[in-house]
């Protein structure tokens, strides 16, 4: 083992103890009817935490259902929107069945997730997953993007809101490249459309 393993296997290890310890958390706020829903969002980010933290060290993947990675990024987009008291978004999928991904699942959590941020914070009351035929969509039916800023979206630090870092759709940008895939965005009549292109 080379000294960037051990140093990625140690920090693995010290991830798992966190994540021990929030998981410990949670159960004791569990027993007290008043933090159950707290509770149950700590448990769901400590298992998504894991899934980040154990894929980072598997060297090889089988292709993953889309349909079970898009129905994690809603559930973790939904916690943290609740956990910073926004305005309730509907979100929902339209994929078809079978649809696989390959490359590292947790990455494509990741971009989803920050996707359905995004969409959320563009006052989006909707937002949907589509995916067929190798593509992915997601639509919402919020502001859209600004002309002078779409293209430049997946720049960093480009934001339409300056009290955002504008890191989220650079890295939307960079895990789908690095997991074989292509992203645009697009205006819709009402809200935008980021197309995921699959190679």
């Amino acid at each position: 083992m080379d000294g960037a393993d051990f140093t990625l296997e140690g920090l693995i290890h010290d991830l798992s103890n966190v994540f021990q310890t929030i998981q410990e958390s949670a159960e004791l706020l569990a027993s007290d009817p008043k933090w159950k829903r707290l509770s149950g969002t700590l448990e769901r980010s400590v298992a998504r935490g894991r899934r980040i933290a154990g894929s980072i060290a598997e060297s090889s993947r089988p292709p993953a259902e889309l349909a079970s990675i898009a129905s994690s990024a809603i559930e973790f987009a939904q916690d943290y929107l609740q956990c910073i008291r926004a305005r309730e978004v509907s979100f929902t999928q339209d994929i078809d069945p079978g649809f696989r991904l390959t490359g590292n699942p947790a990455a494509w959590e990741r971009v989803l997730v920050n996707l359905l941020l995004n969409a959320a914070q563009a006052g989006a009351a909707s937002v949907r997953i589509r995916a067929a035929n190798r593509v992915i969509v997601i639509e919402d039916d919020g502001t859209g993007i600004a002309a002078d800023v779409l293209p430049r979206i997946f720049e960093p630090h480009v934001s339409t809101k300056s009290a955002r870092s504008g890191l989220g759709l650079s890295i939307v940008r960079s895990l789908a490249a690095k997991n074989g895939a292509s992203v645009k965005a697009e205006n819709r009549r009402r809200g935008a459309a980021f197309t995921i292109e699959l190679s």
